[in-house]
């Protein structure tokens, strides 16, 4: 599918332009033609190089066009206006292509899901199985303001993650700055001095700084390629399956942090699974959902055994509560649930209550890494320049005792 610019003249002589996506220039005139408009010019634009990191729509986008589009549709404007006026409103140049694609799609024929679904990295599975949901429920708008309420909670959610690691990655970032400003500055400095004075010897801990000193202006690209090797090759690791695996086992057991991890984790998934329920998706897909969105392999993989044992028979809680993935009380809430034929409205509030824990969670947090962050920065600043002063100290206190 191309990009054609078009303009065409009105019957009653206003001149209009404007750019529709279609097969060929053929379609776009036979378009315009049924919108009763004397065709003067359509030409096809020239394709341009654009280089984008992910999807190039942020979650903020998302967000705003869900909860808009809720509101239009619920006003009674048809859908093609509403994607219309959405795209030309958008600053993101990106969603508003992507809108346009949706946008001529649906012209063509295609139900909105289904053009959604065209565009994996901007809608995913829950995106479009919820819309689909409410297209053959005919609660189009109600699904749209549940999207809506779950992209909010789940930017909100994701921001206290990033809010509980920027503070300590800052910190070792500029620890590690300092450091090295210090190793390869100040400390030569003092040793240079020192020799100035004569030969007179070092303390042990002066002498094992200025050799660190030595080793990291010789060896510096060592230190920093470890650095680089343990950062890259981490991110490369997790990328993988396997290695993503072995980082999803081993953070939700870090002592402090993995308690918090663990919360998150069980708020994601009542609330998308509630989500799913609540508008209608069936419970074996609703699973197959949650799984492809959990953000964790181990959860992902329990996800799909309970999901099995539940096709062939068996109730939610037991086989949740055999992947051990979950907290005993949540499989406990979701088998009352069951029972009582509520376990939407018992997911909604399962997310909710963790939702405030993980609030509580990363204050806390937040907190306690300050402190700890701030100390080991006093430490180690504070142990380099101390051994440096260690021979000014002895120094004065030879000339004290002379």
């Amino acid at each position: 599918m191309a990009k054609f610019q078009w303009e065409a003249t009105m019957r009653n002589g206003e001149k209009r332009r404007g750019a529709m996506e279609a097969e060929s220039a053929a379609q776009v005139e036979a378009r315009l033609r049924g919108d009763g408009l004397i065709i003067d010019r359509v030409r096809r634009e020239m394709a341009s190089i654009q280089i984008t990191i992910g999807s190039g729509v942020g979650h903020k986008d998302l967000q705003i066009f869900t909860r808009q589009l809720a509101t239009m549709i619920d006003a009674g404007l048809p859908l093609v206006q509403c994607l219309d006026i959405l795209a030309a409103q958008t600053p993101n140049k990106i969603f508003a292509r992507i809108l346009g694609q949706v946008k001529s799609a649906v012209e063509q024929g295609s139900t909105f899901s289904d053009a959604l679904r065209r565009h994996p990295k901007v809608f995913d599975d829950l995106y479009v199985n919820l819309v689909a949901a409410g297209e053959v429920g005919g609660i189009l708008d109600t699904i749209l303001n549940r999207l809506a309420i779950y992209i909010e909670k789940a930017v909100k959610l994701r921001g206290q993650i990033k809010s509980a690691m920027f503070y300590p990655t800052g910190i070792l970032v500029v620890a590690i700055g300092v450091i090295a400003v210090m190793l390869i500055k100040v400390i030569p400095t003092f040793e240079n001095m020192y020799k100035e004075m004569g030969h007179a010897e070092l303390p042990g801990a002066t002498k094992f700084v200025i050799n660190l000193s030595h080793g990291f202006i010789t060896r510096w690209y060592l230190y920093f390629g470890t650095l680089f090797i343990v950062v890259f090759g981490s991110a490369a690791m997790r990328r993988t399956d396997g290695g993503r695996e072995v980082f999803d086992r081993m953070l939700p057991r870090l002592p402090v942090l993995g308690p918090t991890l663990r919360k998150i984790v069980v708020a994601r998934f009542t609330r998308t699974l509630g989500t799913l329920l609540t508008s209608g998706v069936p419970i074996l897909d609703a699973l197959d959902i949650c799984s492809r969105t959990a953000g964790n392999k181990v959860v992902e993989h329990g996800i799909q055994k309970a999901r099995d044992k539940i096709a062939e028979g068996h109730d939610m809680a037991g086989p949740l509560a055999e992947s051990r993935v979950f907290p005993t009380m949540v499989v406990q809430m979701i088998g009352v649930g069951e029972q009582t034929g509520a376990m939407d409205q018992m997911l909604q509030k399962i997310a909710d209550f963790y939702e405030e824990e993980v609030d509580s969670a990363v204050t806390a947090l937040t907190s306690l890494i300050e402190p700890v962050m701030m100390a080991f920065l006093g430490v180690v600043v504070g142990g380099l320049i101390i051994a440096m002063y260690l021979p000014i100290f002895k120094l004065a206190g030879n000339i004290q005792a002379g």
